[in-house]
């Protein structure tokens, strides 16, 4: 039994301290997936609340069955598309996606690849960013991936390689 199973069979059997431990354990990597979403850090940061707010409601029912990573983006993606429908800016904070994909080293480097790669990532379409956004972002396996957005594996594969293809052909064709 995982550390992640016996926090929340201890959180399901009425021991809530275990649910701060649960939450410390996911936040960062929520909340870089809500920024990721949201058109503002404040939003951003409002929907990580919101999702743990949900988990909370809806740990009870959940069953453990090694895909809890999955639970808790499927609930994270819900609450970022329900904020969003209520506030007037749809885009996505993309600033902080090349902080966290792309690390060069020097400040204008920096700054130019961010470009590049907020520009290449405009081009995908709206499940190819999720998709690369949960895999090299959040760092989700891809069967993670593949019961978070119930798809079969090898769809999510072949959808993966072809955002990929899509991004690399662009990233080469700017740079020529």
């Amino acid at each position: 039994m995982t550390h992640e199973e016996q926090l929340i069979r201890q959180i399901q059997k009425g021991r809530r301290e275990c649910l701060d431990e649960l939450i410390e354990l996911y936040y960062p990597a929520i909340l870089r997936y809500c920024l990721w979403h949201m058109p503002d850090a404040e939003s951003a940061q409002d929907a990580t609340q919101e999702t743990f707010l949900k988990l909370v409601r809806f740990i009870g029912r959940y069953e453990h069955r090694g895909q809890f990573k999955a639970f808790l983006y499927r609930i994270a993606a819900n609450t970022c598309t329900d904020i969003r429908r209520r506030l007037p800016s749809p885009e996505p904070f993309t600033d902080e996606l090349g902080s966290v994909i792309c690390r060069p080293e020097s400040g204008y480097q920096e700054a130019e690849d961010r470009q590049l790669l907020a520009a290449a990532f405009a081009i995908l379409q709206d499940e190819q960013r999720e998709l690369i956004l949960l895999r090299y972002g959040q760092e989700l396996t891809l069967r993670e991936i593949a019961v978070l957005t119930a798809q079969p594996l090898r769809t999510v594969q072949t959808k993966l390689n072809r955002a990929m293809k899509k991004m690399r052909a662009y990233l080469e064709s700017s740079s020529s």
